[in-house]
């Protein structure tokens, strides 16, 4: 096995530890202008909606405007942005940035009153209702005419996407499927050091999926234990999701910064060893692009995965704030969201079908994902540093 496939990124945890600090630093101190609304962490403000809305004035009002910059944790951001441009005439700009890096960038441009970007496709939703929308560095507004079409629980933060990473297996080293039905098995000693997922101390989609896992996911991992084990949990933990986080740990998973080496070290075509991985849904291309043998852990119980979401705010003080809600508007529609579901997916808007790019073996998201409860946004964020020292004390 090629060793650059594996990595430890001890140095860059570190570093992505230190702008977290950093960005909420930044936010407290903006915290210190006067504001006119909450200021404090933790009490999410209301979401924006037009008393009178006429989409042809908007679209008139931001081609008055003439340009919007977006920026997004994918590249496919640029494709959005180009589609934009194409339908409305109006110059758009996306830029592929981590959300860490997005949510320091908005924050220095607020304080500085010089801002630039006009609004943030943002997956990090506990850093966004933790601290960006309480400190009024963003906003979310509600496109009026599509609100029909948007279920209330997607509304604030405004929910532009679900995404999902997957447990993956290489089936021509398994060809009798997913060698894991259970996922207690990837805490037992047969999986000890096979098991691959991105660091929980830098991802912040991995560390909000322990932090609800820990929460909301305890009963169903219980009733699994029990049908894996015939037995029921005996726990020391507060239940069965820190337990099961506590044990996943202990078993020594390989830590990476990156999905790319994930998927490589799981399915490369020279891949022998066996190995479980959990991806986003997106490292699928590899499978036609780089000829990986990856496959879904179809029938894990009690998920093959978990979905988490992306959602869609606009910068305070945007001097383009027409244009940023017609990009908003654009992206709460097939039309415009289509080419972030290139790979899979689901729309934040019940009237966009979902993608026919999911991978095989993942057809009911409902059923077979771990759902992200965004009731729990503020508790994530509440919870990011004691899950981190959760896992850091027992991964060491």
């Amino acid at each position: 096995m090629d060793s650059r496939y594996i990595t430890t990124p001890t140095r860059p945890t570190r570093r992505l530890a230190a702008a977290a600090v950093g960005i909420a630093a930044l936010v407290a101190a903006a915290a210190c202008a006067p504001s006119s609304g909450s200021d404090q962490p933790g009490a999410l403000p209301s979401a924006s909606v037009d008393a009178s809305f006429d989409l042809d004035a908007l679209v008139a009002a931001a081609k008055k405007e003439g340009s919007v910059l977006v920026y997004d944790s994918t590249g496919d951001i640029k494709k959005v942005a180009e589609a934009f441009t194409a339908k409305y005439g109006i110059k758009a700009e996306g830029v592929k940035s981590d959300t860490q890096k997005t949510a320091e960038k908005l924050v220095r441009e607020k304080e500085a009153g010089n801002v630039a970007v006009d609004l943030t496709l943002f997956s990090d939703g506990p850093l966004l209702a933790g601290e960006l929308l309480p400190r009024q560095v963003v906003y979310t507004w509600l496109p009026p005419d599509l609100l029909k079409e948007i279920p209330e629980t997607n509304r604030n933060p405004l929910l532009v996407l679900s995404k999902a990473n997957v447990w993956v297996y290489n089936p021509k080293i398994y060809p009798n499927g997913c060698p894991v039905k259970n996922a207690w098995e990837l805490t037992e000693d047969s999986w000890r050091g096979k098991v691959l997922l991105q660091d929980p101390l830098g991802k912040a989609t991995i560390v909000q999926w322990l932090s609800q896992t820990a929460g909301h996911g305890a009963a169903p991992l219980a009733d699994a234990y029990q049908q894996h084990t015939g037995k029921a949990l005996q726990t020391t933990e507060k239940n069965a999701g820190w337990e099961w986080v506590k044990k996943l740990a202990k078993n020594k998973p390989i830590i990476n910064s990156e999905d790319e080496n994930i998927a490589a070290a799981v399915a490369a075509p020279q891949q022998t060893e066996g190995r479980i991985g959990l991806v986003s849904i997106a490292k699928f291309r590899d499978v036609e692009g780089k000829g990986y043998n990856m496959a879904v852990c179809e029938g894990l119980s009690p998920w093959v995965g978990f979905s988490y979401s992306k959602y869609v705010a606009i910068a305070t003080g945007t001097k383009h704030p027409n244009a940023a809600k017609l990009f908003v508007h654009f992206v709460m529609t097939q039309e415009g969201i289509k080419h972030e579901m290139e790979e899979g997916g689901v729309s934040g808007n019940t009237a966009v079908p979902p993608s026919d790019g999911n991978p095989k073996g993942l057809t009911d998201w409902g059923k077979q994902l771990f759902a992200m409860d965004p009731k729990g946004l503020l508790d994530d964020y509440q919870n990011t540093q004691p899950v981190q020292d959760f896992w850091r004390v027992q991964h060491n």
